[in-house]
């Protein structure tokens, strides 16, 4: 009997059979699936020591100072580990934990603003986290427009002074609906492409642009309640938005709602105290329907052409805003200062002093004052 472990010891199945021997192709197809796999387990391996390398300390970073220009952009609400896939997806850096490592090691990187920023192609993490630090590195331009506008003006300011031509302005402004007026502009955006300081992206586009002017605009009337203002007033939103633009032609700062009042005093009262018989007698009116500059002294042929603007021959407002109020002029409008004046005079050109009159005898006097300034400043009238 062999001993144990003697190469004689084998194993008998059950009934005595003796096992078969394996052919040559088992053993290959063995050999070749324990292959697949391990080129299976190698493809594992190797992805994951790439997801690995991309996300510890060991993470492949560039070391030179990069080639060319790309802007990138924050969005709002990116956390770090966004911006580095970002990063990564556009050749700026090597991985994406090289950016949160280096962005770790920097403060200030939580306070990295939303924006575009100009970085080169394979630069090293921490030099794509000193430029986006840095709010004084995002790409922007800025435009003013000023109160005070017609539309065509606008146009003329943004076309100077942004890298989109005049032209795509006019295209958009051809379905002005797109812009998000409100349904009382009835179509025409004079009035509601609001004067403010704008920042202009580098993605800009005039849809954008245009758009974003009457988002302003919708801000600065949500917050003088400019509906609900003009309920109260008698009068309809797309009215209160005229008186508005009347009270930008015409006054400046505090005297704002002074002739916010005399305008609802002309278009409310009765004729035979303020002798206007509802007439607004407002010259920048008049200018708008000639289509000429709203601060163009008027001849009297001029305030005799008949237009739906000229306010000295048609009783009450014109049909539509004539130009882009501000936010004092809004505010004015809708909250109307209280008195019984029917007349304004500014009497020096120089300081902007306006009086104010109830009666035409009150008026003339302030006329004659403004008339002896002119004589003793003659280039300042």
């Amino acid at each position: 009997m062999d001993a144990p472990g003697d190469p004689g010891d084998r194993y008998v199945p059950v009934g005595g059979s003796r096992k078969k021997r394996r052919s040559f192709s088992g053993c290959l197809a063995v050999i070749v699936a324990l292959a697949v796999l391990a080129g299976g387990f190698y493809v594992v391996i190797t992805k994951g020591v790439d997801f690995l390398s991309d996300q510890f300390s060991s993470a492949r970073d560039f070391s030179g100072p990069g080639s060319g220009e790309v802007t990138f952009e924050v969005s709002e609400g990116d956390t770090i580990a966004e911006m580095g896939r970002a990063l990564k997806a556009d050749g700026i850096v090597a991985s994406v934990q090289a950016f949160i490592d280096a962005a770790n090691e920097e403060p200030d990187s939580q306070g990295i603003q939303v924006g575009f920023y100009t970085l080169r192609k394979e630069m090293p993490a921490a030099d794509a986290v000193e430029v986006l630090i840095d709010p004084a590195n995002q790409v922007k331009s800025t435009v003013t427009v000023p109160e005070g506008l017609r539309v065509v003006d606008v146009l003329d300011i943004l076309a100077k002074d942004t890298p989109i031509k005049r032209s795509a302005y006019e295209k958009v402004l051809e379905n002005p609906a797109a812009l998000g007026l409100p349904d009382y502009a009835e179509g025409n955006p004079e009035g509601y492409l609001f004067p403010a300081t704008y920042e202009i992206p580098p993605n800009a586009t005039a849809k954008s642009v245009l758009k974003a002017m009457v988002d302003r605009w919708r801000q600065a009337a949500e917050q003088v309640g400019l509906e609900d203002a003009a309920s109260e007033l008698g009068r309809t939103p797309a009215e209160l938005m005229t008186i508005a633009s009347l009270v930008e032609a015409e006054g400046r700062g505090e005297d704002m709602p002074k002739i916010a009042r005399v305008i609802y005093n002309r278009l409310d009262g009765p004729g035979d105290k303020g002798g206007t018989n509802g007439l607004l007698q407002i010259d920048a009116s008049v200018n708008y329907g000639l289509d000429q500059k709203l601060g163009v002294t008027l001849t009297d042929e001029q305030k005799a052409v008949d237009t739906p603007y000229n306010t000295y021959q048609n009783v009450g407002l014109p049909p539509t805003p004539i130009e882009a109020p501000g936010d004092e002029a809004l505010a004015a409008a809708a909250a109307p200062a209280e008195g019984g004046w029917y007349y304004y005079v500014t009497v020096n050109l120089a300081t902007g002093e306006t009086k104010f009159a109830e009666t035409y005898d009150e008026f003339l006097q302030y006329k004659a004052e403004y008339t002896e300034y002119c004589a003793n400043e003659s280039e300042a009238c």
